[in-house]
């Protein structure tokens, strides 16, 4: 079966916004190999609507550091999954939309033959550890106090407190922290 991998960037307050943080070139070189241990990614709407045309784009024009463009390469080429009841169309060859049952499609794409799949965003993300269906975590947590934002499992419930296991931790010269968890 495969794994299911959740990562996100995170402030030391819990704000998980884009638009904090730190996204510095050893950043993408952190998430770039772990793109290349995946084969899918799975997005809610409002986080593939900025993840995609965004990284296509630059994929397209490596417009950006040597670091950010082999990123952007590397998660264009990844077939992609957004979920959304919205969303009616895409325009990325490699995205499909799934309208309904995520949980059931989570567990067909878990039985499926291939690498781990990855989730990024919120919404998704929190239904989906709700459901015990995340099997990793990656956090890079940066070393800032945003303040406000959206935070991880906010308005989530969890049916009991999910115990992990720290397996690897990687200190940044930003002073990001990576950590990597496992489901005890």
């Amino acid at each position: 079966m495969r794994n299911l991998i959740f990562a996100i960037n995170t402030t030391l307050d819990g704000n998980c916004d884009h638009t904090k943080g730190i996204a510095d070139d050893e950043t993408h070189e952190y998430y770039t190999n772990l793109l290349r241990s995946v084969d899918l990614l799975l997005f809610g709407r409002k986080t593939y609507e900025l993840m995609v045309p965004f990284w296509p784009d630059v994929a397209e024009s490596q417009s950006e550091t040597k670091a950010i463009n082999e990123f952007a390469r590397t998660f264009d080429a990844l077939p992609k999954v957004v979920f959304s009841r919205t969303l009616a169309s895409v325009e990325d060859k490699n995205t499909r939309i799934i309208h309904t049952d995520l949980e059931g499609a989570i567990r067909k794409l878990k039985r499926e033959a291939g690498k781990s799949i990855l989730v990024g965003g919120v919404s998704i993300p929190s239904q989906l550890i709700e459901l015990g269906l995340v099997d990793e975590y990656r956090f890079v947590v940066a070393p800032i106090l945003a303040g406000a934002g959206p935070r991880l499992m906010e308005g989530a419930s969890l049916p009991e407190t999910l115990q992990l296991k720290l397996v690897e931790s990687k200190t940044l010269r930003s002073g990001c922290i990576a950590l990597r968890y496992v489901k005890e």
